[in-house]
């Protein structure tokens, strides 16, 4: 890493083009770089969510998350790279299954709120989704790795789950969706 970073601007983007890990030029506004921004946004996101406060546990299943973002990330910016398997996806499966078999059955759907770690964990949750739909438009355009598809759908699970665990573990009250509120409000 030594000198990869050694000047910070290049100046070279100034024209709408931005430089891919295969050295190729494209427009800043391409799919292709939107989904990347998404993963930025994600992992930054959850950033902010594991400096919120959360358990250890969960911060260092997240921190390694962080660094799986990155590695698609780069596999978003080399068109044709694959660094994700199936077995990501099943280690995602895995922690799904083992946090949620804790957390009491869901009867209603779940308001994003609580504490302001679990409302930060259904935000992170969201910017997962919005990257899964670009995403998934881009796979329809060009090649995406279907496993990193299948990652960041079963990250979104993921983060719902940890949104409860974290709610749980901050004594925070899980907001349930009241149909019968909708009579009585604006």
């Amino acid at each position: 890493m030594g000198n990869r970073l050694t000047k910070i601007y290049t100046r070279t983007g100034d024209d709408g083009t931005t430089g891919l890990g295969n050295g190729q030029r494209i427009e800043k506004d391409t799919l292709r770089v939107c989904v990347m921004g998404d993963v930025d946004e994600l992992n930054s996101m959850i950033g902010v969510l594991i400096a919120s406060g959360i358990k250890d546990d969960v911060a260092g299943y997240l921190l390694n998350i962080q660094h799986r973002l990155f590695d698609i990330g780069a596999e978003i910016s080399v068109p044709g790279k694959a660094t994700t398997d199936s077995a990501h996806v099943a280690r995602l499966e895995d922690l799904i299954d083992n946090y949620n078999s804790d957390l009491k059955p869901l009867e209603e759907f779940i308001l994003p709120g609580g504490t302001m770690s679990a409302s930060l964990c259904h935000l992170a949750r969201t910017v997962c989704r919005r990257l899964e739909r670009h995403m998934v438009r881009m796979a329809r355009e060009e090649f995406l790795n279907e496993n990193t598809l299948a990652y960041i759908n079963r990250l979104s699970d993921l983060l719902f789950v940890f949104a409860r665990v974290i709610n749980q573990n901050q004594k925070g009250k899980e907001v349930l969706w009241n149909q019968e509120r909708l009579k009585r409000s604006v």
